[in-house]
């Protein structure tokens, strides 16, 4: 329980998304949250939440706009755990094309691209859907592989190196639905409204040291 109280963690506002449903459940966990705004924020936190629904374009605009984007950079290097959470796992990527094509913070190498119209029945891809497991990773602890999630996305990260893939949804295009590399970890669901499976993940994230 010690490291609990420890525990500040960060959930960055780019206005895009319920940030306050997260910031519910981490307090639930025991774990204090605080909305972080501006880069002088970061230096307190031990972990970062970006969430976010949207546009790629937009949230990455916003993100400079706020000065975040090395200070984001510089958290990962210093160790310390990030989770992207449905467009936030996106920004994690080296590129995005929603709209043109835009830069994204390069934290899990790969391109953000659209769903496929020809094999996908409905997009956006809406509803519970399972996550294949297809490497081990300590937010997973406790949480079965093939167990459901909600999704609400028409686009999806594509890492370069499936060293980076945890998990894959099938929703008639195969999907990584869970990626990571190092300390920082990417989730395509929005685990806050996955009822006891999403709310184990964050969980997990709240009390995880960044190593695997």
């Amino acid at each position: 329980m010690g490291h609990r109280r420890r525990s500040i963690v960060g959930i960055a506002n780019l206005e895009m998304g319920n940030l306050r449903s997260v910031g519910n459940a981490v307090d639930s966990f025991g774990y204090e949250h605080r909305f972080v705004d501006t880069a002088d924020e970061l230096e307190s936190l031990t972990h970062l939440i970006l969430p976010g629904v949207g546009s790629f374009h937009t949230a990455m605009r916003r993100v400079h706009e706020r000065g975040l984007y090395e200070p984001i950079r510089s958290f990962v290097s210093s160790g310390r755990p990030l989770l992207g959470v449905c467009l936030g796992m996106q920004l994690l990527g080296s590129h995005g094309d929603e709209g043109e094509d835009t830069v994204g913070l390069g934290l899990i190498p790969g391109i953000v691209r659209k769903l496929d119209r020809t094999r996908v029945a409905s997009i956006p891809h809406i509803g519970w859907n399972s996550v294949e497991l297809s490497a081990d990773h300590p937010l997973f602890a406790g949480v079965r592989d093939g167990a459901d999630f909600y999704f609400v996305h028409s686009y999806h990260l594509s890492p370069e190196t499936g060293e980076s893939v945890v998990g894959v949804t099938d929703c008639g295009e195969p999907f990584v639905s869970a990626a990571a590399h190092e300390n920082v970890v990417g989730f395509q669901f929005h685990p806050e409204k996955s009822q006891a499976n999403g709310l184990r993940l964050l969980d997990n994230f709240c009390g995880w040291d960044g190593r695997c």
